[in-house]
């Protein structure tokens, strides 16, 4: 990985946040498999230290939370005893600002109350002031709330319906989702604006997530085979969403929008800090 010119390196980095996956990067580069690995576990950990300075005392108002399923090693219901911890579903937990479309905070793992709590607090950490909180219904938020922010909040679910497809009754599968027979919204905590609990914008996110990053393309190979490679590319999907990528509709970045810079950043940018941190 030494032995590469910068040049490369960003190239392999671009193909990554573009929705390639390892293997393709390989052939298109003839970067072998395991020196891109390498360059993205390192690139990751720096993205994720740039996003931990950068994403401080925000002023934010509103934010959206949503999970989005991907698995590791293999899918959950071919689980081995003595198949690795990490193994089986993997959910990462989203925190959008649907202002700015800046992301603010994720995490990674399994969708139980202590990942909740986890990124909840991460998130209560980045923001210094008072907000509106969407989620779904999913159990566990319910109390994570309560326990991070206490009355601190103003806080609301939105409980979704489905019906259960026909090829479901019939004992046939079905890949597509659900139809959505009806919405309940349901303040929680606090005095939060009806118009503005949503999470929309939040689900809308997980498709750009699965557009970009091949390891959540559903029916593919391309999955994670360990979790710290998960990370690590999510940590760079978020650094480029958040600062490189020119939103569509702002016109800018989610991080200029939200005042963190006022230049568009690069890869370039990510690859230097990733020597710097060689260096040191």
């Amino acid at each position: 990985m030494n032995a590469l010119p910068a040049s490369k390196k960003t190239l392999i980095l671009s193909h990554l946040v573009e929705g390639l996956s390892v293997r393709s990067i390989e052939r298109l580069t003839g970067v072998h498999r395991d020196t891109i690995i390498r360059l993205m576990l390192s690139a990751g950990n720096v993205a994720r230290d740039i996003l931990d300075r950068e994403m401080m005392n925000l002023d934010i108002k509103r934010i959206q939370v949503d999970e989005i399923w991907t698995y590791i090693g293999k899918k959950q219901k071919r689980l081995r005893l003595g198949d690795p911890l990490e193994y089986g579903d993997a959910y990462t937990f989203v925190a959008l600002d649907p202002d700015t479309k800046l992301i603010p905070a994720f995490s990674v793992g399994k969708r139980n109350s202590e990942l909740s709590i986890s990124f909840l607090s991460e998130l209560k950490a980045r923001i210094r002031s008072r907000f509106q909180l969407s989620t779904d219904a999913f159990s566990a938020y319910r109390d994570a709330v309560d326990y991070v922010f206490g009355e601190d909040i103003d806080y609301a679910q939105i409980h979704k319906r489905f019906s259960v497809p026909e090829k479901v009754i019939q004992g046939e599968h079905r890949y597509s989702p659900p139809d959505c027979v009806g919405i309940t919204i349901k303040p929680i905590t606090g005095f939060p604006v009806r118009k503005h609990i949503s999470t929309s914008l939040v689900e809308r996110q997980n498709l750009t997530i699965r557009m970009n990053m091949r390891r959540f393309t559903r029916l593919t190979n391309a999955f994670s085979k360990r979790l710290t490679s998960l990370k690590a590319a999510l940590a760079i999907h978020f650094f480029h969403y958040n600062f490189v990528r020119v939103h569509r509709t702002l016109r800018v970045t989610p991080a200029m929008e939200a005042g963190l810079t006022n230049t568009i950043w690069s890869l370039e940018k990510l690859l230097y800090a990733h020597q710097y941190k060689q260096a040191a």
